[in-house]
């Protein structure tokens, strides 16, 4: 999506969109756009050196719902980060929010042959053209956070490209695949069968109200055209379960697994990776109604045997209305550069 934007925020701070045409999301294959805007927010009197913060937004998060606000009294995550530097309580930075979403809602920031190159594009294309057109970031002063399928893109991108960021926070990631993406399996089975199949349904999807079971079957969707790809297959991937029987596709599921940070970080150079930040901040509210404090309290369990070091914490609330959560860990990934 394509668009333009200027906002002064709090101590002078200036929120707007760098367009970039992208060569990697040509052709790809939902026919999604391949020219973006990118939310860049930049600090008042910014000079050339600052860190360069990379944010990745969850599931169905977009360039425009970045710099919309849905309240007037909450501030947005942009408005908060430029607030906390304009007290001084977060160091100066530049930041951008990659447009990475899909038409099914969301890429998970993967190389995928069913959504397209999208772990690439933003550390082959996004994060260069910001360095270039800001003078920012480059080597040692790359930092990355994210929350939800965000914080999840965090991990995997600190965890496939070593040494390419310094500091990583994940905010209510998705760890524990077999945990937390089971518990839609059976909303999204009946979404698909309320609109006669999966096909038919995202067919529909432009046109429908999305409720509760409507989530669950589009995201269903959207996770296995990241996780389970199959360009012989109707939709061009393949499901991990069986939209008549309910059936559990053991051997698709299992495809999806291999991208959980649980099963990830079980890679010597994926841990080693994580050992080499100078940061690594993790979270996830008490009661995450997608049961990520569980995935996460699996995933601590996994880094102190492997000896990575990490900053966890599990606050009040589930995971909804977390954005206050960037204020507590880019002071620290800040800090750590």
């Amino acid at each position: 999506m394509l668009f333009e934007y200027r906002r002064e925020l709090a101590g002078g701070a200036l929120l707007t969109t760098l367009n970039l045409e992208s060569e990697l999301l040509q052709g790809n294959p939902l026919g999604d756009p391949y020219v973006r805007s990118h939310v860049v927010l930049l600090p008042p009197n910014a000079q050339p050196g600052l860190p360069l913060v990379t944010i990745l937004v969850g599931y169905t998060g977009f360039n425009h719902k970045v710099v919309n606000k849905s309240s007037m009294w909450e501030p947005t995550v942009p408005e908060r980060i430029a607030s906390g530097m304009a007290s001084g309580e977060i160091p100066p930075a530049i930041c951008v929010w990659p447009s990475c979403e899909t038409r099914l809602g969301g890429s998970q920031y993967v190389d995928s042959s069913g959504t397209g190159p999208y772990m690439s594009y933003v550390l082959d294309e996004i994060i260069p053209a910001v360095e270039s057109e800001y003078a920012c970031g480059g080597a040692g002063r790359r930092v990355i956070a994210g929350k939800s399928s965000g914080g999840f893109g965090a991990l995997s991108l600190v965890m496939n490209r070593p040494g390419y960021f310094t500091a990583a926070a994940s905010h209510a990631g998705d760890i524990g695949f077999d945990m937390s993406h089971f518990r839609g399996f059976a909303d999204a089975l009946t979404c698909w069968e309320k609109h006669g199949g999966p096909a038919a349904f995202l067919e529909k999807l432009p046109e429908l109200h999305l409720g509760f079971s409507e989530h669950a079957g589009v995201e269903g969707l959207a996770m296995a055209s990241c996780y389970s790809p199959n360009p012989n297959a109707e939709l061009g991937f393949d499901l991990p379960v069986d939209p008549e029987t309910g059936d559990i596709c053991h051997d698709v599921f299992a495809k999806w697994l291999k991208f959980d940070p649980l099963r990830l970080v079980e890679q010597e150079a994926c841990a080693q990776a994580l050992r080499d930040l100078n940061c690594l901040y993790l979270d996830a509210g008490e009661t995450d109604e997608f049961a990520l404090q569980w995935g996460l309290k699996r995933f601590r369990e996994k880094l102190v045997g492997l000896n990575v070091p990490a900053h966890i914490e599990f606050f009040p609330g589930g995971h909804f209305r977390m954005d206050d959560r960037f204020a507590v860990s880019l002071p620290m990934l800040l800090g750590a550069l």
